[in-house]
């Protein structure tokens, strides 16, 4: 009498049905992960969609997906007609100024939350981080009239020192202090070493995964900036790119597809930072999650 091959290979009959299942899994969660990606990236496509076409184009009903008539020279032409270069340059100077004092501020404030022990630090951290909570469109006007009476109008401090100092870069940063063990501290101290020298030599180092994470953060927060600079500057010798880019509005009209060549090219900066701390963002993620200690 024969036996059917389930009889004679349960365990294989087990094991192909288990394999199955997890290839049929793996190509879901990889469909799923994909269309995911895709929906987030069909802004930045549509982006430069419109950066291509011709006004009129872009106002043309029915919508087409790829413009019919690729005009590459809409790029130059939002460079040149605008002092493109001002622009960026101020940008350049108001986001890397707030990020370096950002990451300076939050390094000395997350060592002290994080290793120092002086009366009141867990009620001194949870007054500071409740900062969080209140909208910056709530800020505008007193910090206004504090720029405005120190004659800050218009200048780079104006618009650099208001904004520069975040309680999210000390939270952050002191979660992964707290997961540096102690006793690296203490031989550095046998050694002879001060606090301030431990924080540059010891701590730096190590957080620099956090640090880098804080950076980018940063940057792009404040090279995407809008209100703030809006409000501390007038005239356009001080404008950032964001600014700049209304100047395209006028009571002639939009011209939206140099407003999308502008802002294509305004990306270029922070993908480029994206790529070169590639790495060191996703060690940072995975090491500096917010749950290092207590």
């Amino acid at each position: 009498m024969t036996n059917s091959p389930t009889l004679r290979h349960p365990h294989s009959v087990t094991a192909n049905r288990h394999r199955l299942l997890r290839r049929i899994g793996t190509f879901a969660s990889y469909a799923g992960l994909s269309l995911v990606a895709l929906l987030f990236l069909f802004p930045f496509f549509w982006m430069v969609s419109n950066a291509v076409r011709s006004n009129e184009e872009v106002m043309a009903v029915p919508v087409r997906i790829l413009p019919e008539v690729y005009q590459w020279g809409n790029f130059v032409e939002a460079l040149v007609s605008l002092p493109f270069g001002i622009f960026l340059l101020n940008s350049v100077i108001v986001a890397c100024g707030v990020t370096a004092i950002v990451i300076v501020v939050s390094c000395l404030s997350a060592y002290a939350f994080a290793r120092l022990k002086f009366p009141c630090r867990e009620g001194m951290l949870l007054t500071y981080l409740s900062t969080l909570m209140i909208p910056q469109v709530m800020l505008v006007i007193p910090l206004f009239l504090v720029v405005s009476k120190l004659g800050w109008i218009n200048t780079y401090h104006g618009m650099i020192l208001p904004v520069a100092f975040s309680s999210f870069g000390t939270f952050l940063l002191r979660q992964f202090i707290l997961g540096i063990p102690k006793d690296l501290d203490e031989a550095a101290m046998m050694d002879g070493a001060s606090r301030l020298r431990i924080l540059v030599t010891v701590i730096v180092p190590l957080a620099m995964p956090a640090i880098g994470l804080l950076a980018l953060f940063t940057f792009i927060a404040q090279w995407k900036s809008f209100l703030w600079p809006l409000i501390a500057t007038s005239g356009i010798e001080k404008a950032t790119l964001p600014l700049g880019l209304t100047l395209f509005q006028t009571q002639q009209g939009t011209a939206w597809n140099y407003i999308m060549a502008g802002a294509t090219i305004s990306m270029v900066p922070g993908v480029i930072l994206a790529i070169v701390l590639q790495r060191v963002i996703y060690k940072g993620i995975s090491v500096s999650s917010g749950f290092g200690g207590r």
